[in-house]
């Protein structure tokens, strides 16, 4: 018997005793055909070991039944988390996920979304490299393609979105170390090329922003939480202590909380916006002579697992990563079906882990 590779839909038909355009009916779950003799194609596909051409079924139903993801880091565990969210939801309604990557690049990002496109995907879930820009994903949504936004939402895109309260849950995250007795708290994010202005500026302004936060990459709101805290306790901000790696890696992370460590006037406490920061900053502890959290407590945002296995367990913002990626899921197949409701935006709730990285500080 010739292998799977080699039988197509006319060897199908031809065993079936039916014509070609029956067979690709049945076989592509289009048109109408009665179930007897749909019975007999599918008997024959069978015995034949016959595999359908996902492609060429896409070019007559419009549909790939495959959905594309555009994350903007692979390497972090905050989108390997989400992606599983997003697979467990696909697979369960058949659907496969051809996953790409934009290194938080826009050209990158644009060429990530036209490769998808020409993979013939139903829909697409973005994590967008630009929320104030963004033309591409603008034309795309003009276009018709259904598209989710996750982890931030550009601006003024009619596309649903999946976020979390990045500003509300930072703020509790410093009130935590400010209830602790900490007054000189340092944060290290990567804040480059995210905001018109200087970090002065923003501080100035941080105040007048809406609760939900305006348009802003999950780092600025979270140094917007960060701004809230102080000015909930009165307590002035002391510039110095706002760090911002230069780019977006734990080397550069590391630089700065190599730096915060070694200064004369250093911070008793500090609060790291992402895993990825997170890194950089147990590297410098790990180089140096501080104890957690004798000499400094620590908070970080992102919930990683080797933070339950460090020595005092680090507390942490945890974040519904899973549920990130299942819910955008559901939402784009929702619009895959047919759904043309308004977009829906939906922030979730990220909780305070407390463990046993927060003490008061040495006096």
């Amino acid at each position: 018997m010739p292998t799977s590779a080699r039988i197509t839909i006319t060897q199908v038909a031809a065993e079936a005793g039916v014509s070609t355009a029956t067979a690709g009916r049945v076989l592509g779950n289009y048109g109408y055909t009665s179930d007897d003799v749909a019975a007999k194609v599918r008997t024959a596909a069978q015995k034949l070991g016959y595999k359908p051409n996902s492609l060429a079924r896409s070019l007559v139903t419009g549909k790939s039944h495959t959905i594309g993801v555009v994350a903007a880091d692979i390497d972090n565990a905050f989108y390997a988390r989400v992606l599983r969210g997003i697979g467990d939801v696909a697979r369960s309604r058949g659907f496969g996920v051809i996953l790409t990557n934009s290194d938080e690049d826009l050209e990158r990002e644009r060429e990530a979304v036209q490769l998808l496109l020409e993979k013939r995907v139903d829909g697409l879930i973005v994590a967008p490299s630009d929320v104030q820009g963004s033309e591409h994903l603008h034309n795309l949504i003009a276009g018709g393609c259904p598209t989710v936004q996750i982890d931030r939402a550009a601006y003024n895109l009619a596309a649903d979105s999946v976020t979390v309260d990045n500003r509300g849950s930072a703020r509790e995250a410093v009130n935590h170390l400010l209830n602790a007795g900490h007054r000189r708290i340092a944060i290290i994010a990567e804040l480059e090329q995210r905001h018109n202005g200087s970090l002065d500026e923003f501080i100035r302004q941080a105040s007048h922003f809406s609760a939900s936060g305006e348009t802003l990459y999950p780092s600025w709101q979270r140094l917007q939480g960060y701004l809230d805290a102080h000015r909930d306790f009165g307590i002035p901000v002391d510039p110095s202590l706002i760090r911002r790696a230069g780019s977006y890696s734990s080397e550069a992370a590391r630089q700065e909380a190599a730096l915060l460590l070694q200064a004369a006037d250093r911070p008793t406490a500090l609060f790291t916006a992402d895993g990825t920061m997170s890194i950089g900053a147990m590297q410098a502890i790990a180089d140096s002579t501080f104890q957690i959290p004798d000499q400094l407590s620590l908070i970080c945002f992102d919930d990683l697992d080797w933070m339950t296995f460090t020595r005092p367990a680090i507390t942490t913002i945890h974040q519904p990563v899973h549920r990130i990626g299942s819910m955008a899921a559901e939402l784009l197949l929702a619009r895959i079906a047919g759904d043309t409701s308004v977009p829906k935006h939906n922030v979730l709730e990220a909780r305070l882990q407390v463990r046993g990285s927060v003490a008061p500080p040495k006096s």
